[in-house]
């Protein structure tokens, strides 16, 4: 797209080096920060960015059911000036993954794709000329966890120093909490029952961030020890998409670990609950959490809407 398309009325946005944003990893600590930072002055002037990607067109690919995730990059796109079109069911079934990125970088500028693996997210960035997007796999959430960032920013002022503890799976949203949370100062927790701790390389690499930044990580078994003093409780779903046939066995392991008025007694007393939706409410959180003043969810799902018009003005404008 030539740049004379593209408008001059809103401030200049660094760019993601990398290119894509195929996981955590695609983005560094000054880009992740400069996207929090993006992702609130969007939020503070809409109409400032409101032609900012005319012109520019998405590729939706959606393996998995979505509300937040396919609604706010839709939306989005559009009210940065731009536009989307949107693919549903099997990336690779009908055809290789290889043509299917070649066909979309020709027709559209990025392609934002929420798949069952990281391998396929792997794929279309291998065989794509234009950005890719993870809008989820199994291994990262990354467009969540920046959502999730400038929530507990804007409640609490700050990152550095927050200590956020994560109960439930050690599954593709903690690792994107550690890596993310670690890289700036949070001192982050996934307490979790024996057996589901998060991948040991992910844990690795949010240690190593850790290290540089001041935060810190770990892992408990026990739901009250990760939660105890922590300012930010969440959790999420205990059972996935594509996990359905060991949901019976996973109610009965996650039960110590459902966030109740109990559990989040031990948290600090200026805590705040957050959940990336949608929550099985009475199973990993009561009703009486999700919707007690504590509750910052729908603040969360609405950030999700700022920080990914902030991530399309990095990869494209």
């Amino acid at each position: 797209m030539s740049a004379a398309l593209a408008s001059d009325s809103f401030p200049k946005t660094q760019t993601i080096a990398s290119g894509d944003l195929t996981s955590d990893l695609s983005i560094t600590g000054a880009e992740l920060r400069h996207l929090l930072d993006l992702a609130t002055d969007v939020k503070q002037n809409p109409t400032r960015y409101a032609t900012a990607l005319r012109y520019r067109y998405l590729s939706l690919l959606f393996e998995k059911p979505s509300l937040r995730t396919r609604l706010t990059f839709e939306l989005a796109i559009k009210q940065l000036g731009g536009d989307a079109v949107a693919s549903i069911g099997l990336i690779g079934d009908r055809e290789p993954v290889k043509d299917i990125a070649r066909n979309l970088d020709r027709w559209t500028n990025a392609i934002v794709a929420r798949t069952f693996t990281q391998q396929t997210i792997e794929e279309l960035a291998e065989w794509s000329s234009v950005p890719v997007i993870n809008a989820l796999s199994d291994l990262y959430h990354p467009c969540q966890s920046f959502a999730d960032l400038q929530t507990i920013e804007e409640h609490f002022g700050a990152l550095a120093g927050v200590k956020l503890c994560f109960v439930g799976d050690g599954n593709n949203v903690a690792h994107s909490l550690l890596l993310n949370g670690a890289r700036l100062g949070m001192h982050v927790c996934v307490a979790c029952p024996e057996g589901y701790e998060p991948n040991a390389q992910v844990l690795a690499q949010a240690a190593a961030f850790a290290q540089q930044s001041g935060g810190a990580v770990s892992v408990t078994n026990e739901a009250v020890d990760g939660v105890r003093n922590s300012q930010v409780v969440y959790t999420d779903v205990w059972t996935s998409m594509g996990q359905e046939s060991e949901a019976e066995d996973r109610k009965k392991t996650f039960a110590p670990f459902q966030v109740n008025a109990g559990l989040m007694s031990a948290a600090a007393k200026d805590s705040v609950f957050l959940h990336c939706l949608p929550a099985k409410r009475e199973q990993e959180v009561t009703d009486a959490v999700i919707e007690s003043p504590q509750s910052l969810v729908f603040d969360q799902a609405e950030n999700r809407l700022h920080a990914q018009k902030a991530l399309l003005l990095m990869l494209l404008a």
